[in-house]
């Protein structure tokens, strides 16, 4: 599956779970990045982004988890950012699950796709996970990031 038929298809699917009577997305400034996968809001929300899981940076240092946050801050830090829930509102330690964007840019995914995250199903969020399997797939295949041979 080629990128632009991919994104297509992402478009496509938030396009409809949004006319599905889902919560409305909100929108937020991001302040501050903690690493790869979760990063603080304007309103001091934390976020972890659903679907994913990056090396870790604290307390000791993963591979891939300094590039994974850097990357993560290129694509969000100080921006504005649209964050939609899927099933649950917070995970075990209080932070807000959310898929993040920057304009089109499916943040969550996008890390997949650099090789800097992996797809991980936390049930019951799990409504792109197909699509994250898939990025994890290409970006393995292609040699990207952790997957570098």
């Amino acid at each position: 599956m080629n990128r632009r038929t991919l994104f297509a298809i992402i478009i496509l699917l938030i396009t409809i779970n949004f006319a599905a009577c889902n919560p409305p997305p909100e929108k937020a400034t991001v302040t501050q990045v903690i690493d790869g996968d979760t990063i603080i809001i304007d309103t001091g929300h934390t976020v972890r982004y659903i679907g994913i899981d990056t090396p870790e940076v604290h307390p000791v240092p993963e591979a891939y988890g300094s590039e994974a946050r850097l990357a993560n801050q290129e694509l969000v830090e100080g921006k504005e950012v649209t964050l939609e829930r899927d099933v649950s509102e917070t995970d075990r330690y209080g932070r807000l699950l959310r898929y993040v964007y920057v304009d089109e840019t499916f943040v969550n995914g996008e890390l997949v796709r650099l090789g800097l995250a992996e797809a991980k199903a936390y049930p019951p969020d799990t409504r792109y996970q197909d699509i994250l399997e898939q990025l994890e797939s290409e970006a393995r295949q292609a040699g990207q990031g952790m997957w570098a041979k």
